[in-house]
């Protein structure tokens, strides 16, 4: 039975990271590929990784190259390239090197393996998943964002600390652009299936919410660079899911059309991930705030791809 294979865009820490999560869960067969500058990092990652198979009992083929003809046949293909964020920059400020890389790399895709379905973690996120498809011009199907996956866990884990129960028993949902325009929804939250509400009062769950909004900037003012760890345990999440067909609904930039009137953007929303990639967006009830909310963070999506449209008018 032949292994699935991931290929890996980007060999720093978010992409390396990937390799890790994806290589002891198993998943397949990884390439970790970064520019020829950087081949020697990706190569000696891929080594050291592969080499920990004897002790953590995985079995995976790890390869790291600067070669894209290395990424023929990939099933998933993860793009981490780009700048990270650094103190006192926003995601938006990454926009216009990020998106001339994303742009490069997804042409690349576009060539060496266009059967694959795409995750995009670059930042800012939602302008670089209309990027990679603008680019690509693969069906919105096999083109998705990781951020919901990461902003949930986020959220999930700040609720259980204010309650003192296990992470994993919180069950929570979250919509919209990835960043401080984010929607949590704590009206789809539940522990164990009790109402958070009914757990947490209301200015504690603000808090978190709150918190949840501006999780990866907490992180950056920390350690002077972006999250890696969470990014891309998310980020393996989507692919478990797609490799293994399993139907799992996860939060994903998706391209929504008359899902929530969205009207054509790739925005957070629940989706079905399996072997087709995002098979189903899972459209939920929205009340008064919360679609008030969801409106603004769509908006923003808009202003984004409106910016990249702008600068790269062939991406338009």
């Amino acid at each position: 039975m032949r292994r699935a294979k991931i290929s890996i865009i980007g060999a720093g820490n978010v992409g390396a990271t990937c390799a890790h999560w994806a290589a002891a869960k198993e998943l397949g067969d990884i390439v970790l590929l970064d520019i020829p500058d950087k081949e020697g990092v990706a190569k000696g990652k891929a080594i050291d990784l592969w080499c920990c198979g004897p002790i953590e009992r995985f079995d995976a083929r790890i390869q790291g190259t600067s070669d894209y003809k290395d990424i023929a046949d990939s099933d998933v293909v993860v793009i981490t390239a780009g700048l990270p964020r650094k103190p006192g920059m926003s995601r938006d400020d990454l926009i216009q090197t990020n998106v001339k890389i994303v742009k490069s790399v997804s042409e690349q895709v576009k060539q060496h393996a266009p059967n694959s379905v795409v995750i995009v973690v670059s930042n800012p996120l939602d302008a670089m998943v209309y990027t990679a498809w603008k680019a690509t011009g693969f069906p919105t199907n096999r083109i998705l964002g990781q951020a919901g996956c990461l902003d949930v866990a986020r959220f999930r884990a700040f609720i259980a600390e204010k309650i003192g129960c296990s992470i994993e028993d919180v069950v929570a949902l979250l919509l919209g652009g990835h960043g401080d325009d984010m929607v949590p929804l704590p009206r789809y939250t539940s522990v164990h299936g009790i109402p958070v509400a009914q757990l947490l009062p209301k200015e504690v769950l603000d808090a978190c919410v709150e918190r949840a909004k501006v999780g990866g900037g907490e992180i950056v003012k920390l350690m002077g660079t972006s999250a890696y760890y969470a990014p891309a345990s998310g980020t393996i999440q989507m692919v478990e899911a797609i490799v293994k067909d399993k139907k799992r609904i996860l939060p994903c930039a998706a391209y929504c059309n008359k899902e929530f009137g969205i009207g054509g953007y790739f925005v957070g929303v629940p989706c079905v991930l399996g072997s087709g990639g995002m098979e189903k967006v899972i459209e939920v009830e929205l009340q008064g705030e919360e679609q008030t909310l969801m409106n603004e963070s769509i908006s923003h999506v808009k202003d984004l791809v409106k910016v990249v449209s702008d600068l790269f008018p062939e991406l338009a």
